[in-house]
């Protein structure tokens, strides 16, 4: 698990980093934590690599506050736990509209950070995973990670929310769309499946993702996947 800090009072940084030590050293599994001064420093290193799980993040920041970082993550990514920690509750309504996990107010304290970390895994825990094959390896997925999945050779490639590039495994594309959940998943085109959670916008010709990825649809599927699209996003 990667978490980050956004804090700029340095004092407060430090003492929301020393909770969350507390916390990692009674943990089995790994766990860092990564610090930014500001907003903008954060979407930097968020830009080149979008490998974090939980966010922690003041609001009233000087340059991008908060509640602006919060809104550009969710335009990318629908999965991060996004934890406000702050000394206003001005925000609080917006910040169920970013689908924050928890709103602290401060000042904070370990017990404080500590339940808020043990919601954050038990949401992570109730992700689904699939095992797959790739190269001599066997990998376990999140199906939430999944933006689409691609025939290719007599295997496919994966594209996965905030991950460069694509996975390439051994399994095809009916295997794939056996493991899958068939509620999260369906086809778009006779050679792609893709998670319905994760779009963005459907067009005539393609999607595109959250994260801004893109793939074609094909016209004999179009109304179905529209269609799919709507009723995901009413029932949940």
């Amino acid at each position: 698990m990667k978490i980050a800090v956004i804090e700029d009072v340095k004092p407060h940084r430090d003492l929301l980093v020393h909770y969350l030590e507390e916390w990692r050293r009674g943990q089995e599994r790994a766990v860092t934590v990564e610090t930014f001064g500001s907003g903008e420093s954060f979407w930097f290193r968020y830009e080149e690599e979008r490998d974090f799980d939980v966010l922690f993040l003041d609001i009233s920041m000087p340059g991008m506050n908060g509640m602006e970082l919060a809104r550009k993550v969710r335009e990318r990514d629908r999965h991060m736990v996004i934890v406000f920690a702050t000394a206003v509750s001005d925000y609080l309504e917006e910040g169920y509209e970013v689908e924050a996990l928890h709103y602290l107010i401060k000042p904070l304290s370990r017990e404080k950070i500590a339940r808020c970390m043990e919601k954050a895994l038990e949401r992570r825990r109730q992700e689904r995973f699939v095992t797959l094959h790739a190269g001599e390896e066997i990998l376990k997925v999140s199906e939430e990670c999944i933006n689409y999945v691609e025939a290719r050779g007599r295997g496919c490639c994966i594209g996965r929310v905030r991950v460069p590039g694509e996975l390439e495994v051994h399994e095809s594309l009916s295997e794939l769309e056996s493991l899958l959940n068939p509620e999260e998943f369906m086809k778009c085109h006779r050679s792609y499946l893709c998670r319905i959670g994760n779009i963005r916008h459907i067009g005539r010709e393609n999607m595109e993702f959250d994260d801004g990825t893109r793939i074609p649809v094909s016209r004999r599927l179009y109304s179905q996947v529209n269609q799919r699209f709507i009723a995901y996003f009413r029932r949940n």
